[in-house]
């Protein structure tokens, strides 16, 4: 036991065990360099090289691709919302072909009256008065006109 207890304590035991656990040190990091080194390789960057290519390269026409897309959507909406204007037109054209259509809208829009028949017109008064006070802008110049115009409308933009 003396001889053991002499041997731990002596300087090339301890050098040896120096020696070691350094060589120990530099075992664990060299192998963790060479881990870290292993997981790009170069065929790894040539894939990532040409994935990254591949999406530049693709972007553009994609994009392209979904904007013919709602192109195409829009188109198609436009051509039912006029197949559906063709159909009212349609519509509205056959009501005309009826006499009785006719002379019921004849009589709203243009006031006609049957024979026999008295017509009337109502007016309103307000209507009567403002365009007798219109009568009076003729007497003006061109530019006072224009300026109660511009009064008229602000004033009916602060009512609302």
């Amino acid at each position: 036991m003396a001889v053991k207890d002499r041997d731990r304590f002596s300087t090339a035991t301890r050098l040896r065990l120096l020696g070691e656990q350094t060589a120990a040190r530099v075992y664990r990091s060299q192998t963790r360099r060479q881990a870290r080194r292993s997981r790009l390789t170069s065929r790894a960057a040539l894939l990532a090289l040409v994935l990254c290519s591949l999406v530049v390269a693709l972007a553009y026409p994609m994009r392209q691709y979904v904007s013919q897309r709602a192109d195409i959507a829009d188109l198609k909406r436009e051509k039912q919302q006029a197949r559906q204007r063709v159909e009212q037109l349609r519509d509205l054209k056959a009501r005309w072909q009826d006499d009785a259509y006719a002379e019921q809208q004849i009589r709203l829009r243009l006031h006609y009256v049957m024979p026999g028949e008295t017509g009337f017109v109502v007016v309103d008064p307000e209507a009567a008065r403002q365009s007798r006070a219109d009568l009076g802008a003729a007497d003006r110049p061109w530019y006072s006109n224009v300026w109660d115009g511009v009064d008229k409308s602000d004033a009916s933009g602060q009512k609302n």
